[in-house]
């Protein structure tokens, strides 16, 4: 995510991050590289036009001039612009009415609504242990019908069932009545959308909107469509009372303009990103974590909460009295931590959020992938239990057999080995008195052992 725009914004600070002084001169020269990285990054001119206006304004005064490291003052000037531009903090959903709370989907075909029903859904189940009814008004698509039902099934929510033939807005309305009979604490529904903008789905929704009066109204955008995401929910907001947006397959774009245009444009909050095609990738959004992120800082803060939400705790103290009484690191650990990985999301997601990474190449970056993960646990599932306590046992013939069991080769499995090595001895640190401090400080901004790309 923010790939592209990632790159070209640290480019273009670097330069200015090693001056000893800040003159309108190289301010001048930096914010050009800045403007045309905005601009292929797909962010509206308008958005542009006053992102830069205003880190002048503010780099030219003596908030850079006077500081001790004006390079450093310098990119917190950005950073704050581009918090500023996405919308300064989180906006969370306001479900604060006599129950069910109704939330509306709304937005064009093809942007993510039914997945993104979904994502809601289960976020809202797990997190803020809501009882959830979905309901779908599409009844120009039973495809769209069957999907949300799968869905909810999927992710343990109420389905609330409606066909092609009848009034989308009875549907609505019906929904929101069984639910309040059901005691469900919110309803989402689900609407149709088409390709483009047209006067009928626009009154269509009205009248959904009108019947079942939604405390919350959803513009769910493709963040691929770049500038015309912004465009689109412009349309969208003159037509409906938004309260916010859903900015969906934000995993998929590397260049981040819908998220910087769609607030200037709209006046309304991003609330939510959708990070992954998982039915868990659905993040609120926050404005100065993605900023962090966009300018190479990391997001830890999302990152611990990941960790909080997704790894298994019995595990995870098990694993840690383990290594404080000395017994050692194995195989099965080994494992253990990669189905943790695999948990949070895998590697990719997680590269995003932590600090440094902006100074990895971006040719590595682009070999460590999630395949690999599930290379290295293929491999350790072909050992035998005593080769998975004891390493050391793994030679020749016992390497080529694993090999075969896993469908790879015998330079796969040395490599793991290396990297079990690697962890090994990572973990013997971490395990030592303030180990895990002296480990953190030598790693700085490279990638920990065991997560480097494979050297083919």
């Amino acid at each position: 995510m923010f790939g592209n725009l990632s790159d070209r914004l640290n480019a273009a600070l670097k330069k200015l991050s090693g001056q000893g002084r800040i003159t309108e001169d190289n301010v001048k020269d930096t914010l050009r590289e800045v403007r045309m990285a905005l601009l292929e990054a797909d962010v509206a001119l308008p958005v542009v036009k006053e992102f830069i206006n205003k880190v002048k304004e503010r780099a030219v005064g003596t908030e850079v001039m006077t500081s001790l490291t004006p390079g450093q003052a310098f990119i917190k000037i950005v950073r704050d612009e581009l918090v500023h531009a996405m919308g300064d903090h989180n906006d969370a959903l306001n479900l604060a009415q006599q129950p069910p709370a109704v939330i509306m989907m709304a937005g064009l075909q093809g942007a993510g609504k039914t997945t993104s029903t979904g994502k809601l859904a289960k976020l809202l189940k797990d997190r803020q242990k809501k009882s959830v009814l979905v309901v779908s008004a599409d009844v120009y698509r039973p495809a769209a019908i069957k999907q949300l039902e799968t869905v909810a099934q999927q992710v343990g929510v109420t389905f609330f069932p409606s066909s092609v033939g009848q009034d989308p807005v009875e549907i609505a309305k019906a929904a929101v009545k069984e639910a309040k009979n059901r005691a469900h604490d919110v309803v989402i529904v689900d609407t149709a959308g088409r390709l483009h903008v047209d006067s009928e789905m626009m009154d269509e929704a009205k009248r959904i909107h009108a019947a079942v009066n939604p405390i919350e109204t959803l513009f769910v955008v493709d963040s691929m469509t770049g500038q015309d995401a912004a465009n689109t929910a412009k349309a969208f907001h003159e037509a409906l009372p938004l309260t916010g947006v859903v900015l969906t397959k934000a995993d998929g774009d590397a260049r981040g303009g819908a998220a910087l245009s769609i607030r200037h444009i709209t006046g309304k909050p991003i609330k939510f990103i959708g990070v992954s095609e998982k039915l868990d990738g659905l993040e609120p959004f926050f404005p100065d974590r993605i900023a962090s992120r966009i300018l190479g800082m990391g997001d830890v803060l999302s990152l611990i909460e990941q960790v909080e939400r997704d790894v298994d705790k019995t595990k995870a103290e098990a694993f840690a009295k383990k290594l404080q009484k000395g017994k050692g690191f194995d195989l099965d650990d080994f494992r253990e931590q990669l189905r943790q990985m695999k948990a949070m999301g895998g590697i990719s997601s997680m590269l995003d959020k932590l600090p440094g990474m902006g100074q990895i190449p971006a040719a590595a970056k682009a070999q460590v992938n999630d395949r690999e993960l599930f290379r290295l646990e293929a491999i350790i599932n072909s050992m035998t239990p005593q080769e998975r306590a004891k390493p050391d046992l793994i030679k020749g013939s016992r390497k080529r057999r694993i090999a075969m069991g896993s469908g790879t080769q015998v330079q796969d499995v040395n490599r793991l080995l290396k990297q079990y090595d690697q962890m090994n001895t990572m973990m013997k640190k971490m395990s030592s008195k303030g180990g895990l401090m002296k480990m953190m400080r030598g790693m700085g901004g490279k990638l920990p052992p065991g997560m480097m790309p494979p050297r083919r």
